[in-house]
């Protein structure tokens, strides 16, 4: 017997990768549209991109350009460390759960060791624990911290919690890796300049959203420490991460850059989910499993609750225990998008 398939809705919750391209990245990504231009990065978008990122930042950073990522903690990683290194990032750390090994392919084998935390942020104690664990020649090197900024359950990481962990690294030799898939909604949220959120806090290497705050492709790739980027536009190329049409990655980002537009759209973002988390409190057969920071909302529902939204064609993932369901807000979430959201489950739990 034939089954309808699930009605389909212009906005969905499940990501924030789900949003089309927004107006800025668009305007800009069609102004390079616009006769030849050298390849491979030698463009003056890509330059003019570049030194936003540094005026941006505060510092002289070497700036690249990847596709996506997975290629950016993958390959920066790489960078820093050797393949008998290891890496210590939080247990439910995109680059553990959702990148298919591959950091350690990239690596050719760099140990990623889990450490926990309450609300998915490093434990300091228990990250000590494991780089202190053992010493000898059997053990796989610790050489980097892994971060995520905001964090796989959508916290945030105050200034003077990367300190602490940046003052652990430094105190044993490590190297700090940041990777802000969703680095513009935490800026936003937390009132800090970038500067004071990554280097100056002790940040090495950041890997800068671009698709989830707008952009169609494409993420940029910050060494705040020049001495580690020694060749890795080599790596880049290797692994197949050096586009020939650059401009089309780096012209987006300077219309995010120049216009302001990537904390508007973080803003947005976070102001968006924080309305859906005030909307969902209201549902007594819903609970909050994390403190909303920026702009996800993860929230515990029955699981024949979380079946009958897919059956009205809702979308969302469910990867935080068989009854957590992750709600993302993207910059072209709209109140009314929330509220069809909130009126289908207040009417699917009566």
């Amino acid at each position: 017997m034939f089954t309808a398939p699930p009605p389909t809705r212009p906005l969905q919750f499940a990501s924030d990768n789900y949003s089309g391209i927004c107006p800025e990245a668009l305007d800009y990504f069609l102004k390079a549209n616009q006769g030849d231009v050298p390849a491979y990065g030698d463009d003056e978008w890509t330059q003019k991109a570049s030194d936003a990122f540094r005026n941006i930042f505060e510092i002289d950073c070497e700036v690249f350009f990847v596709f996506n990522g997975t290629a950016a903690n993958s390959l920066t990683l790489a960078s820093l460390c050797q393949s008998y290194h290891s890496v210590i990032c939080h247990e439910l750390a995109h680059v553990e759960t959702d990148e298919c090994g591959a950091p350690e392919f990239a690596s050719n084998g760099s140990k990623l060791l889990l450490a926990q935390g309450d609300n998915g942020k490093l434990d300091p104690a228990d990250v000590e624990r494991l780089i202190t664990k053992r010493t000898d020649i059997h053990y796989p090197k610790p050489k980097v911290i892994s971060l995520t900024q905001a964090t796989e359950v959508g916290t945030l990481y105050t200034t003077d919690e990367l300190a602490a962990l940046s003052g652990l690294a430094r105190h044993h030799g490590l190297k700090v890796h940041m990777d802000g898939a969703r680095f513009a909604n935490a800026l936003v949220a937390s009132g800090k300049t970038p500067a004071e959120l990554t280097w100056q806090a002790g940040v090495d290497v950041l890997c800068c959203c671009g698709t989830k705050n707008g952009m169609g492709i494409g993420e940029a790739i910050l060494f705040f420490d020049k001495a580690l980027a020694a060749d890795f536009a080599y790596r880049c190329k290797q692994a197949g991460q050096l586009c020939s049409k650059m401009r089309f990655i780096s012209a987006p980002w300077l219309g995010l850059l120049e216009t302001g537009a990537w904390l508007r759209n973080a803003e947005h973002a976070n102001r968006m989910a924080a309305y859906l988390e005030q909307q969902l409190g209201q549902i007594p057969e819903l609970k909050i499993l994390f403190p909303r920071q920026a702009n996800g909302v993860f929230v515990q529902m029955p699981q024949l609750l979380i079946d009958e939204l897919y059956r009205r064609g809702w979308k969302f993932y469910t990867f935080i225990g068989s009854d957590g369901a992750r709600l993302m807000c993207g910059w072209n979430t709209t109140i009314e998008a929330i509220d069809e959201l909130v009126a289908d489950i207040r009417d699917a739990v009566c």
